[in-house]
């Protein structure tokens, strides 16, 4: 084979996965292989809706120790090294946050949620919110001991701890940063032949994410107002809007060049997806309204729209992937993170009414996710990265008011004390819960059969009974059965 074959067939791959004016855009897709990807067929519709919070959430603050031993224990290490009661948020301000689960925790163990997140505390205490704790990417279970542990063959660690990117894409995808396969592309490509309009499978309502990419089941990319334009068709080259009839024959036309051919075919197929997308939701009359100047609520009111045009859309099985940037709070914590927060508890609390108005409560499962927690331990103004955190998962179909993992301990993680087994200093937390766990649980509900999870979730078969790890289970127990 000649180098100029190796090119001709990288372009006919890549071909099928761009599209114009710059904008990685997935339109074309394999046909051939939908068939041979299903893994189920759904009936009903369901759809999972991953929000994601780049910049790594500071959790300590997001889920505040609130019963007063633990919450003394919490606001004398944020204190230490600041002045006043440093990051620490003050406990009687958290009296409109407080979690009421239905089943106390151990030892009197109580929560509530940062000041502004009150939307989120209000799904909690109705039932239709839970709380995670301490989830994190883990390729194997691991103890403080095993993690500090110099034999990685028997103790393997998630590459590239503490680094933005890469652990973002180990949170989607199990790899590092440069991956292009995500869990929520593997769900989608499972559900490719339960859509009539496969292309609708994954979509991405936020800049890129792996999340949504698949093998099969590519990411279709959406902007909050609709899907993406082809801006050269939309008022012609160089405004020339009279050329338009034209330009759009000669760019959608058969050719004879196998290359020309493709590349309008790919054209072809993004300018069909924009007329069935935009033509689908201008049907949409949405009730619900959605917080303004909130970029969050903004990507989960399109993810709405389109969930509510799901019929005309040919789709029963969806996976969407929002986001939120901003997290990285070296500095500025008190100051920055509360109108994060605000954005957040609000955009999923009106997602969820909106959920009711369409009547798919209990069809449509938001979650959240982020590229690390912090640290506990305060840096004068500031909280540096973590691996743990805790995070929420909403919706009609969730086990809710209630708290699932283990509530780590409150401590910097600086002594031998067996009940500081979850901490690897600072306050940094060692998961006691691996995104696969939580994902599998997620999956299940999905419609992913037990035989298809390992394909999903690569680290999944170090976890639960089949690998001798009840204490770690493959079902974490936060949905209610399909």
């Amino acid at each position: 084979m000649t180098a100029d074959d190796i090119a001709r067939r990288a372009f006919l791959r890549r071909a099928s996965r761009l599209a114009l004016a710059g904008t990685a855009l997935p339109f074309g897709l394999n046909l051939a292989a939908l068939g041979e990807a299903a893994a189920f067929t759904a009936v009903d519709y369901k759809a999972l809706v991953c929000v994601f919070l780049y910049g790594g959430n500071d959790q300590p603050n997001t889920v505040v120790n609130y019963d007063e031993a633990r919450y003394a224990r919490y606001r004398a290490i944020r204190a230490a090294g600041a002045s006043s009661s440093g990051l620490a948020i003050a406990r009687d301000s958290l009296a409109q946050t407080v979690l009421r689960p239905t089943v106390a925790l151990p030892d009197a163990a109580q929560y509530a949620l940062h000041p502004a997140m009150r939307s989120t505390a209000e799904l909690f205490n109705a039932g239709q919110a839970a709380v995670l704790f301490n989830v994190g990417p883990l390729v194997v279970p691991l103890t403080r001991a095993q993690y500090t542990s110099p034999d990685r063959d028997r103790y393997p660690i998630p590459p590239k701890l503490f680094s933005h990117n890469d652990q973002s894409s180990v949170w989607q995808s199990s790899s590092p940063e440069g991956t292009t396969v995500g869990w929520g592309g593997r769900l989608g490509d499972l559900a490719l032949s339960s859509n009539s309009q496969s292309m609708f499978t994954c979509i991405c309502a936020t800049g890129t994410g792996v999340f949504v990419s698949g093998d099969a089941a590519l990411r279709y990319q959406v902007t909050s107002k609709g899907a993406v334009a082809v801006p050269m068709l939309q008022s012609g080259p160089f405004g020339a809007s009279a050329m338009l009839p034209t330009l759009r024959e000669l760019l959608t036309e058969t050719r004879s060049h196998v290359l020309e051919n493709e590349y309008n075919r790919v054209l072809s197929r993004s300018v069909s997806a924009e007329g069935r997308i935009n033509g689908a939701l201008a049907a949409i009359d949405l009730k619900t309204q959605f917080p303004a100047g909130n970029s969050l609520a903004a990507e989960l009111a399109i993810v709405a729209r389109l969930i509510a045009a799901r019929q005309a859309l040919g789709v029963k099985r969806q996976v969407f992937l929002c986001s939120l940037g901003g997290f990285d709070h070296h500095d500025s914590l008190l100051e920055l993170h509360p109108g994060l927060l605000a954005q957040v508890s609000e955009a999923l609390a009106a997602f969820y009414r909106s959920t009711v108005e369409l009547g798919v409560a209990s069809q449509v499962t938001a979650f959240t996710a982020s590229d690390f927690g912090r640290a506990l331990a305060s840096n004068g103004n500031g909280t540096d990265h973590g691996w743990g955190g805790h995070h929420f998962i909403v919706g009609g179909a969730v086990r809710g008011q209630a708290f699932y993992g283990t509530p780590p301990p409150v401590s910097i993680g600086d002594s031998s004390a067996p009940e500081d087994q979850w901490h690897v200093g600072q306050g940094r937390l060692l998961p006691s819960t691996s995104v696969d766990q939580y994902a599998a649980t997620l999956a299940r509900w999905f419609g992913v059969a037990d035989t298809e999870l390992n394909a999903i979730l690569p680290n999944l078969r170090n976890f639960g009974v089949a690998a001798g790890r009840s204490d770690y289970p493959t079902d974490l127990g936060f949905m209610r059965p399909a």
